[in-house]
């Protein structure tokens, strides 16, 4: 499986379009997203530890307003969905991408309004997603999300 992406030379070239939170204890993973994002011109945060970067979070730490977070579901020291709960008594409207390699997981994050994603997210797909949900594309709706 080849994770190339192709992005017209005018859109990676263009300004940073949105600030991303990427949280993913994977750092394989989280280093793939990350340059993938980047490539298409977005501002990426890269996190490994979802308790920490909630506590930044919190504490207003973080350096910019961030547009979208996408995080993994499985997670040492505090899950996807655990993660999600607490960012929602703070940032109830915040959009939120969960991917996961498992699909019962989608079931946890009911009531939470995220948009979920199963894995392998094609890098394609993850792009569209987060145009999506940033509110670049067509459609700005979080279709498919969790309610």
């Amino acid at each position: 499986m080849s994770l190339a992406v192709s992005i017209p030379l005018e859109q990676s070239t263009s300004r940073m379009t949105a600030n991303l939170l990427l949280i993913d204890d994977n750092a394989v993973q989280a280093a793939t997203r990350q340059t993938i994002l980047r490539r298409a011109g977005y501002f990426v945060i890269a996190a490994l530890n979802p308790v920490r970067v909630l506590e930044q979070i919190q504490g207003g730490d973080l350096p910019e307003e961030i547009r979208l977070v996408i995080t993994d579901h499985l997670m040492p020291g505090m899950s996807g969905a655990d993660f999600v709960r607490a960012l929602r008594k703070t940032h109830p409207t915040l959009p939120v991408l969960v991917i996961s390699g498992l699909e019962e997981a989608e079931q946890e994050y009911a009531g939470l309004d995220v948009t979920f994603r199963m894995k392998p997210l094609l890098p394609d797909n993850l792009l569209e997603t987060v145009k999506q949900l940033v509110g670049e594309g067509g459609s700005s709706s979080r279709t498919s999300a969790v309610s």
